[in-house]
């Protein structure tokens, strides 16, 4: 018997594509236009073609010395956060325990950063850092250590980096856990008779487990790392200087500081399209890894 193929079904999908294409399609192609264009003010606008996207890329120009400038300090900041967070969610789901009471109690705690908005961790760390009412500044500068993030570029950095870890490590280590739990114990089991070392069962079993969580987690921490804004923005407001002016703050100072919307609108492409490159960058690295090739046949 046939069997009956109904194509009315994709009436049911229509109302997502509607919301869809108001909430994405439409936004993005009006940015498009105006990347394309220029405006003297009264919304009249001028045609200006790729000039916009020319003077971005040329390190030469205002516009473009900016940008690269932020997208180097961007593209450093997501390195870090990634040596840092990565290896240190891991050790953070091994030491957890993996039965009883303490497991709610370890997620909880774990969870809790997570549920904090981004303006209030930014506000959190800016009076935390403080040097004159803050615990963590007021202590540095108990101790002989001129800390001081308001006119000091590292410890601007350094703030951003800690305020990071501490806020998003936990995603990290919520979701290697996860993979952790989805190893049947006859795995351990295994590893127990032949006598495997810890670091063996790591090597051997958890961590090519976790590969796939890992994936998840790097591509998310790198999307929310190379994207921040708030965060910085509320400690530092970008400074001191510019040492923490990341592509977001400056995509910012460009659209509502100085309202040129055609070259804020060709950033934000050119930003948008750096981060999928690289997303699918580290998407394809991680998912061929520890893949064997097929050895080619020689000649007889």
């Amino acid at each position: 018997m046939d069997k009956t193929i109904n194509q009315k079904a994709w009436f049911l999908v229509l109302p997502v594509f509607a919301v869809v294409a108001f909430s994405a399609i439409l936004p993005l192609m009006t940015v498009v236009n105006y990347s394309m264009q220029d405006t003297f003010g009264n919304n009249q606008f001028f045609w200006n073609g790729v000039g916009w996207f020319k003077e971005l890329l040329d390190p030469s120009t205002d516009l473009g010395g900016r940008f690269l400038a932020s997208l180097g300090r961007n593209l450093l900041f997501s390195a870090i956060i990634l040596a840092i967070e990565v290896p240190l969610g891991i050790v953070v789901a091994l030491s957890m325990p993996r039965e009883g009471w303490t497991v709610a109690v370890c997620l909880v705690i774990l969870a809790l950063p997570l549920l904090i908005p981004w303006n209030v961790v930014g506000t959190i760390w800016q009076i935390f850092g403080r040097p004159d009412i803050g615990l963590l500044g007021y202590t540095l500068n108990s101790l002989g250590i001129d800390y001081n993030y308001v006119s000091n570029e590292f410890d601007a950095w350094a703030t951003v980096i800690v305020m990071d870890v501490w806020h998003w490590t936990s995603l990290v280590a919520l979701l290697c856990y996860a993979g952790l739990k989805s190893i049947p114990d006859a795995y351990y089991q295994a590893a127990q008779i032949d006598g495997a070392s810890r670091w063996a069962v790591f090597k051997a079993i958890q961590l090519p487990k976790m590969n796939r969580v890992l994936l998840i987690a790097v591509l998310l921490r790198f999307m929310d790392s190379f994207m921040i804004y708030t965060e910085p923005f509320v400690v530092t407001g970008g400074g001191p200087g510019n040492s923490t002016t990341f592509v977001s703050i400056e995509l910012v100072k460009i659209a509502l500081g100085q309202f040129d919307l055609g070259k804020a609108a060709a950033l934000s492409l050119v930003y948008n399209l750096i981060i999928l490159i690289v997303c699918w960058v580290f998407y394809t690295v991680m998912t061929n890894a520890g893949t064997e090739r097929p050895e080619k046949k020689g000649a007889a």
